[in-house]
């Protein structure tokens, strides 16, 4: 990483603090309580208050400790505990009981340290959901499981509504960026799922310093294991430890970035500043997308 970069000023479009209202402090007070952590707030995001205000949020199970360290990622990283806690399962069920969600996406850690890599948690949770509220629909954003099919399969088997990984950054990044991760792997563990009828979906952030040329080409790539749901987001570097912001895009960046994606064949598309992996994540599929205008303030 180049120490020597200059930090970039934020664009105005990135600059937004919506307020927190009684509805947002409300779910705060109802995780903490149910001792929950969020991606949400675990990763700083930035439409962490807009989501908490209509009532939804993604769950990170498996606590709040990564076995890597990933350099745009403000998630702790080190040794987690060993044991998991079994009681996460039903606080998790009870909050979304009393937050009326009726679309879940649940995420978590990397936990390396596990032998299946958290694949029965995923499961279970699913199970323990599909049980006590039938007509909530679930997404999962799960880690590469350090490519053991057996550990997806048990995610798989549990039926989720949609199966999320996320590429993050584009393939010549990819071993300066995760270098705990692999980019052909990540890109092998979709094409498993995308047999089945469960729905595929990936995403990834810009700005780390790829070219376009390398945005394109990680779209093609997803496209050819038929991938059906995409975000497009831009990174915000979260510490003066975390990888600087090469470049900030612009909304008519990202208007292009969707129209090229829907060109691969993509049912879903979310892409601007500040989207996020999980945002507008219960919209159906839409022929032609979403528009990244709903981005520009």
């Amino acid at each position: 990483m180049n120490e020597t970069r200059h930090l970039l000023r934020k664009p105005p479009w990135l600059k937004v603090r919506p307020a927190c209202t009684d509805k947002c402090r409300q779910i705060r007070k109802t995780l903490s309580s149910l001792q929950l952590h969020t991606v949400c707030q675990e990763a700083a995001c930035p439409n962490m208050a807009e989501c908490f205000q209509k009532g939804t949020a993604t769950f990170l199970i498996l606590g709040n400790v990564c076995t890597r360290n990933c350099l745009y990622c403000n998630i702790s990283h080190g040794i987690p505990p060993q044991k998991v806690n079994e009681n996460e399962i039903e606080h998790l069920i009870s909050a979304v009981g009393q937050m009326k969600l009726r679309y879940v996406v649940l995420t978590s850690v990397t936990r390396d340290d596990l032998p299946d890599g958290g694949a029965e948690t995923f499961a279970r949770c699913i199970t323990g959901l599909r049980q006590a509220i039938p007509d909530c629909k679930i997404e999962v954003l799960i880690p590469d499981f350090r490519g053991n099919i057996k550990s997806l399969e048990k995610v798989i088997d549990a039926k989720p509504d949609v199966i999320n990984h996320n590429l993050e950054v584009v393939a010549p990044l990819f071993p300066l960026l995760r270098p705990q991760g692999n980019y052909q792997r990540s890109l092998a563990l979709l094409s498993s799922v995308a047999p089945t009828p469960i729905i595929t979906k990936s995403g990834f952030m810009v700005g780390f310093g790829e070219d376009k040329a390398d945005i394109f080409r990680l779209m093609d790539d997803l496209s050819s294991i038929s991938c059906q749901r995409l975000t497009i987001g831009q990174y915000q570097q979260p510490t003066l430890k975390h990888w600087p912001v090469a470049k900030y895009y612009s909304p008519e960046e990202f208007d292009e970035f969707q129209t090229i994606a829907l060109s691969r064949g993509f049912a879903n598309i979310q892409s601007g500043p500040l989207v996020r992996s999980s945002y507008h994540a219960s919209l159906p599929d839409e022929p032609a997308g979403i528009s990244t205008n709903q981005q520009r303030l």
